[in-house]
């Protein structure tokens, strides 16, 4: 085909997925730094764009609708929330991701959040550069409890297999998963949320953000995990009902939290959660080392030339297939 045309929703993309467009003689337009939902509809609405590799601007309907030549979009990632999938999907325009291409960062930020929130790692930097000596005697010592994994995607069984290292029993619970022995020796697969939560000392999220999953972790459920269990969460921040985890730090029913999401970003200055000393925050940067960014540029880049060069793309990359037949 012709010289395609390739929107790319951040300001730049790593070397290597920039090589493979430039490869194929690609026109590259690039959101500019600071741009959202509206600049992405406007720059749609007037350039004959051909493929899109999303990564967090807001990809709405109308801004879809508007782009008459669009005939696939890639996510630069696996979280597609931002994405109008459905929208898309009434113009048969595939939406694909990079699964596994930033599995390995995401579980080393899961398990540092988890080390750090266990053993108050931040509150007592924070005494020590303030000029205090307080040694925390209340941190929690991992070997021998309980790790529940909500979602048992990739990210989650890297993290099972250290913390199974530790010293730890692994449980975990994914509706894409049949109980008893799970894809990794040692961790037990669930039934059901309701069986994961009481026997989790610590719960790690690892599922999408869907419209089930909003909100899945309220106050009722966060009530059914063992009192002073720990919560990590390097999935979307949007799964857990906010100001129910706050009233459950607050109370002691959580210990500690390290969360990498929130349910608002960038978080506002002065929330709550950055007021409490037993929270751990990170600015959603999981996904974010360079080996992460640029195998999820290459991904991406490869999805939207495979389809529009008419070479196969794995279907389990799509998370609307149905328009493939």
């Amino acid at each position: 085909m012709p010289h395609p045309t390739v929107f790319v929703t951040a300001p730049r993309l790593a070397p290597a997925g920039l090589l493979r467009l430039q490869a194929a003689q690609c026109r590259i337009l690039y959101l500019e730094e600071g741009g959202g939902e509206a600049e992405v509809a406007a720059l749609l609405a007037r350039e004959p764009v051909d493929a899109v590799i999303s990564r967090t601007a807001t990809l709405s309907a109308a801004a879809i609708a508007a782009c008459p030549t669009l005939r696939v979009i890639s996510k630069h990632g696996v979280g597609v929330s931002n994405i109008d999938v459905a929208a898309a999907s009434l113009r048969r325009i595939p939406v694909y991701v990079t699964p596994g291409a930033n599995a390995q960062s995401v579980a080393e930020m899961t398990l540092g959040l988890m080390l750090a929130a266990a053993r108050r790692i931040a509150w007592m930097d924070g005494e020590l550069r303030a000029g205090r000596w307080s040694r925390a005697q209340d941190g929690l010592e991992l070997g021998g409890r309980s790790l529940g994994l909500l979602g048992f995607g990739q990210v989650g069984q890297r993290v099972a297999a250290v913390a199974l290292a530790l010293g730890m029993r692994v449980v975990a619970y994914d509706p894409a998963c049949a109980p008893g022995q799970g894809p990794v020796a040692g961790v037990r697969m669930l039934a059901s949320l309701e069986e994961l939560l009481p026997l989790s000392d610590v719960l790690s999220l690892h599922v999408p953000l869907t419209a089930r999953t909003r909100g899945l972790l309220d106050a009722d459920r966060l009530a059914q995990l063992p009192r002073g269990a720990l919560l990590v969460n390097t999935a979307r921040g949007e799964v857990v009902d906010e100001p129910a985890l706050v009233q459950a730090l607050r109370s002691g029913q959580l210990a500690a939290a390290g969360l990498d999401t929130m349910a608002e970003e960038p978080l506002p200055p002065g929330h709550v959660l950055a007021t409490l000393d037993n929270v751990v925050l990170t600015p959603h940067v999981g996904g974010s080392t360079p080996a992460a960014l640029e195998a999820m540029a290459v991904g991406a880049a490869a999805n939207v030339l495979g389809w529009l060069q008419g070479r196969p793309v794995p279907e389990s990359r799509c998370v609307n297939p149905e328009v493939l037949r």
